[in-house]
């Protein structure tokens, strides 16, 4: 899985909700053909990074190049069941990357459209969120 190496602080705010903020940042392809695109916003853990890259990559069957453009840096907290109130803040327990609608999550490249757009419909599929499939000629 994704993980960090180091992290300025070791446990961080939570943030606020932030409504219907578009993605300023990784709005376009840059690397492969084809991408796949948040349509929703979502926190999305390193594991289901991971189970989205063995979807793609199974399907593929090790063709191709693939990139993964969102990075887990975010640390998640949890305290133990049944803890009392109070104690100070729980340790470290996964990490996560918040990702906003339009934001590129995934690109594929060196492999025909068809199984392309199979293998990133079957990320989107690991990912708690809603996404589409997009090519290099319809972003420009």
């Amino acid at each position: 899985m994704l993980l960090p190496k180091k992290v300025k602080h070791r446990k961080w705010h939570r943030g606020r909700a932030s409504g219907k903020r578009l993605a300023s940042q990784k709005t376009s392809l840059a690397f492969g053909s084809y991408g796949l695109k948040a349509l929703t916003e979502s926190w999305v853990t390193s594991r289901q990074i991971e189970a989205a890259r063995r979807a793609m990559t199974r399907h593929i069957k090790r063709g191709g190049k693939i990139w993964i453009r969102i990075f887990p840096d975010h640390p998640i907290t949890s305290k133990g069941s049944e803890m009392p109130m109070g104690k100070g803040k729980g340790a470290v327990d996964h990490y996560m990357t918040p990702v906003r609608p339009g934001t590129i999550m995934f690109e594929i490249d060196g492999v025909p459209e068809s199984v392309a757009r199979e293998a990133l419909k079957l990320a989107g599929h690991k990912l708690p969120l809603k996404a589409k499939v997009i090519t290099a000629e319809l972003v420009m």
